[in-house]
Protein backbone atom coordinates (compact mmCIF):
# COMPACT_ATOMS: atom_id res chain seq x y z
CA UNK A 1 0.00 0.00 0.00
CA UNK A 2 3.11 2.53 1.18
CA UNK A 3 4.25 2.14 -2.91
CA UNK A 4 0.45 3.88 -4.03
CA UNK A 5 0.49 5.61 -1.42
CA UNK A 6 3.59 7.78 -2.69
CA UNK A 7 2.59 6.98 -6.51
CA UNK A 8 -0.61 8.63 -6.19
CA UNK A 9 1.17 11.23 -3.63
CA UNK A 10 3.43 12.02 -6.66
CA UNK A 11 0.67 13.22 -8.94
CA UNK A 12 -1.53 14.59 -6.71
CA UNK A 13 1.49 16.95 -5.44
CA UNK A 14 1.81 18.17 -9.20
CA UNK A 15 -1.72 19.00 -9.89
CA UNK A 16 -3.10 15.67 -11.47
CA UNK A 17 -5.95 13.39 -11.06
CA UNK A 18 -6.25 10.21 -9.60
CA UNK A 19 -8.60 7.14 -9.18
CA UNK A 20 -8.71 5.75 -6.30
CA UNK A 21 -10.76 3.41 -3.35
CA UNK A 22 -12.47 5.15 -0.67
CA UNK A 23 -14.46 4.24 2.61
CA UNK A 24 -17.14 4.38 0.36
CA UNK A 25 -17.37 4.06 -3.85
CA UNK A 26 -14.69 4.65 -5.82
CA UNK A 27 -13.35 8.38 -6.16
CA UNK A 28 -11.86 11.05 -8.71
CA UNK A 29 -9.80 13.31 -6.81
CA UNK A 30 -7.28 16.07 -6.45
CA UNK A 31 -5.85 18.42 -4.14
CA UNK A 32 -8.65 20.15 -2.98
CA UNK A 33 -6.63 23.48 -2.93
CA UNK A 34 -5.60 23.09 -6.58
CA UNK A 35 -8.20 25.17 -8.51
CA UNK A 36 -6.79 24.03 -11.78
CA UNK A 37 -7.15 20.07 -10.81
CA UNK A 38 -10.24 20.91 -9.40
CA UNK A 39 -11.19 22.33 -12.36
CA UNK A 40 -9.89 19.41 -14.80
CA UNK A 41 -12.25 16.89 -12.93
CA UNK A 42 -15.20 19.29 -13.66
CA UNK A 43 -14.34 18.66 -17.32
CA UNK A 44 -13.92 14.89 -17.19
CA UNK A 45 -17.42 14.24 -14.95
CA UNK A 46 -19.31 16.49 -17.51
CA UNK A 47 -20.44 18.48 -14.22
CA UNK A 48 -21.85 21.61 -13.84
CA UNK A 49 -19.24 24.05 -11.83
CA UNK A 50 -22.14 25.00 -9.67
CA UNK A 51 -22.75 21.46 -8.26
CA UNK A 52 -19.99 21.23 -5.42
CA UNK A 53 -17.92 18.22 -4.83
CA UNK A 54 -16.85 16.14 -1.68
CA UNK A 55 -13.24 16.53 0.20
CA UNK A 56 -12.10 14.10 2.62
CA UNK A 57 -9.55 14.84 5.49
CA UNK A 58 -8.02 12.43 7.64
CA UNK A 59 -9.08 13.59 11.22
CA UNK A 60 -10.45 16.04 13.43
CA UNK A 61 -7.78 18.27 13.51
CA UNK A 62 -7.62 18.86 9.71
CA UNK A 63 -11.15 19.70 9.27
CA UNK A 64 -10.56 22.07 12.34
CA UNK A 65 -8.32 23.63 9.83
CA UNK A 66 -10.55 24.11 6.79
CA UNK A 67 -13.91 25.20 8.65
CA UNK A 68 -13.85 28.75 10.26
CA UNK A 69 -15.84 26.82 13.33
CA UNK A 70 -16.56 23.38 13.39
CA UNK A 71 -20.20 22.73 15.14
CA UNK A 72 -20.43 20.24 18.26
CA UNK A 73 -23.12 18.72 16.78
CA UNK A 74 -20.40 17.26 13.90
CA UNK A 75 -18.33 15.85 16.37
CA UNK A 76 -21.28 14.26 18.01
CA UNK A 77 -23.06 12.82 14.58
CA UNK A 78 -19.51 11.41 13.68
CA UNK A 79 -18.49 9.87 16.96
CA UNK A 80 -22.09 8.02 16.83
CA UNK A 81 -22.04 7.76 12.89
CA UNK A 82 -22.51 3.40 11.83
CA UNK A 83 -21.38 4.65 8.30
CA UNK A 84 -19.26 6.64 6.76
CA UNK A 85 -20.90 10.23 7.00
CA UNK A 86 -20.14 13.47 5.03
CA UNK A 87 -21.26 17.15 6.60
CA UNK A 88 -22.03 19.96 5.08
CA UNK A 89 -20.25 23.01 6.88
CA UNK A 90 -20.59 26.65 6.53
CA UNK A 91 -17.64 28.63 5.80
CA UNK A 92 -14.71 26.76 4.47
CA UNK A 93 -11.16 27.84 4.73
CA UNK A 94 -8.47 27.61 2.00
CA UNK A 95 -9.43 25.06 -0.33
CA UNK A 96 -10.42 26.18 -4.15
CA UNK A 97 -13.17 28.48 -4.77
CA UNK A 98 -14.37 26.33 -7.42
CA UNK A 99 -15.26 23.58 -4.67
CA UNK A 100 -16.93 25.62 -2.58
CA UNK A 101 -20.90 26.21 -3.44
CA UNK A 102 -22.77 28.95 -4.32
CA UNK A 103 -23.64 29.03 -0.55
CA UNK A 104 -20.69 29.43 1.10
CA UNK A 105 -20.58 25.46 2.19
CA UNK A 106 -18.06 22.17 1.50
CA UNK A 107 -19.15 19.15 2.21
CA UNK A 108 -16.09 17.33 4.00
CA UNK A 109 -15.78 13.58 5.56
CA UNK A 110 -13.46 12.63 7.55
CA UNK A 111 -12.34 9.31 6.13
CA UNK A 112 -11.57 5.94 7.98
CA UNK A 113 -9.87 4.25 5.14
CA UNK A 114 -6.20 3.47 5.31
CA UNK A 115 -5.19 4.45 1.86
CA UNK A 116 -7.33 7.57 1.95
CA UNK A 117 -5.73 8.34 5.29
CA UNK A 118 -1.88 7.57 4.82
CA UNK A 119 -2.60 9.93 1.23
CA UNK A 120 -4.10 12.87 3.28
CA UNK A 121 -1.96 12.37 5.29
CA UNK A 122 1.55 13.28 3.53
CA UNK A 123 -0.08 15.40 1.19
CA UNK A 124 -1.01 17.86 4.29
CA UNK A 125 -4.13 19.06 2.43
CA UNK A 126 -7.93 17.63 2.02
CA UNK A 127 -8.66 15.75 -1.61
CA UNK A 128 -11.36 15.73 -3.52
CA UNK A 129 -13.76 12.74 -3.85
CA UNK A 130 -16.17 12.60 -6.35
CA UNK A 131 -17.85 9.57 -7.57
CA UNK A 132 -15.79 7.75 -10.40
CA UNK A 133 -18.96 8.26 -13.08
CA UNK A 134 -19.90 10.79 -15.84
CA UNK A 135 -22.44 13.27 -14.25
CA UNK A 136 -26.18 12.13 -14.36
CA UNK A 137 -24.65 8.41 -14.91
CA UNK A 138 -24.68 5.94 -12.01
CA UNK A 139 -21.87 5.76 -9.84
CA UNK A 140 -20.11 2.83 -10.03
CA UNK A 141 -20.69 0.12 -7.10
CA UNK A 142 -17.20 -1.75 -8.31
CA UNK A 143 -13.78 -1.22 -10.27
CA UNK A 144 -15.43 -2.96 -12.99
CA UNK A 145 -18.26 -0.01 -13.37
CA UNK A 146 -15.93 2.19 -14.34
CA UNK A 147 -16.25 4.05 -17.57
CA UNK A 148 -13.32 3.73 -19.86
CA UNK A 149 -13.73 7.58 -20.22
CA UNK A 150 -13.52 7.96 -16.59
CA UNK A 151 -9.82 5.70 -16.63
CA UNK A 152 -8.81 7.10 -19.78
CA UNK A 153 -8.98 10.66 -18.19
CA UNK A 154 -7.15 10.48 -14.62
CA UNK A 155 -3.44 10.85 -14.18
CA UNK A 156 -3.18 7.80 -12.36
CA UNK A 157 -5.37 5.10 -10.92
CA UNK A 158 -4.74 3.76 -7.62
CA UNK A 159 -4.10 -0.36 -7.63
CA UNK A 160 -5.55 -1.52 -4.88
CA UNK A 161 -9.13 -3.24 -4.28
CA UNK A 162 -9.82 -3.73 -7.67
CA UNK A 163 -11.76 -6.96 -7.16
CA UNK A 164 -14.08 -5.51 -3.88
CA UNK A 165 -17.43 -4.34 -4.59
CA UNK A 166 -17.42 -0.98 -2.85
CA UNK A 167 -20.05 0.04 -0.60
CA UNK A 168 -22.76 2.68 -0.76
CA UNK A 169 -22.05 6.66 -0.68
CA UNK A 170 -21.93 8.41 2.61
CA UNK A 171 -24.43 9.70 4.20
CA UNK A 172 -24.50 13.68 4.00
CA UNK A 173 -26.16 15.66 6.39
CA UNK A 174 -26.26 19.44 6.29
CA UNK A 175 -25.22 21.66 9.87
CA UNK A 176 -26.50 24.96 9.54
CA UNK A 177 -25.07 28.36 11.67
CA UNK A 178 -28.07 27.90 14.05
CA UNK A 179 -28.02 24.31 14.87
CA UNK A 180 -30.40 22.67 12.41
CA UNK A 181 -29.18 19.23 11.00
CA UNK A 182 -30.85 18.54 7.66
CA UNK A 183 -30.11 15.17 6.34
CA UNK A 184 -29.72 15.27 2.42
CA UNK A 185 -28.63 11.50 1.80
CA UNK A 186 -28.71 8.64 3.74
Amino acid sequence: MTEEVNKALEVLKQGGIILYPTDTIWGIGCDATNYEAVKRIYKLKQREETKSMICLVSNFNMLNQYVEKVPEAAYDILKYANKPTTIIYNKPLHIAENIVADDNTLAIRVVNHAFCNQLIKKLKVPIVSTSANISNKPSPKSYSEISPDILKGVDYVVNLHRKKNSAKASSIIKLSGNGMVKVIRE
